[in-house]
């Protein structure tokens, strides 16, 4: 299979594995191709719980300005 990528895209891989941080080109868009299938499937229900919590300090009235927040 052939994949066409911008020069840019290519360039960084291409940096990349020179570094050392994969053992080829292919091996890195594998590990993209695997992190954006898991970002695709992820249902993000671990974060329930801290929507719920934030919904629950904003009903309390628990809140900051931005420029409060700003200032802490």
């Amino acid at each position: 299979m052939n994949v066409s990528l911008p020069k840019e895209q290519l360039k960084w891989l291409e940096a990349e594995v020179a570094a050392g941080h994969f053992s080829s080109v292919g091996e890195a868009l594998a590990v993209a191709v695997a992190e954006l299938r898991a970002l695709h499937d992820d249902d993000l229900a671990w974060a329930k719980p801290y929507v719920d919590e934030a919904r629950d300090d904003v009903a309390l009235g628990n809140t900051l300005s931005g420029d409060e927040y700003g200032a802490a």
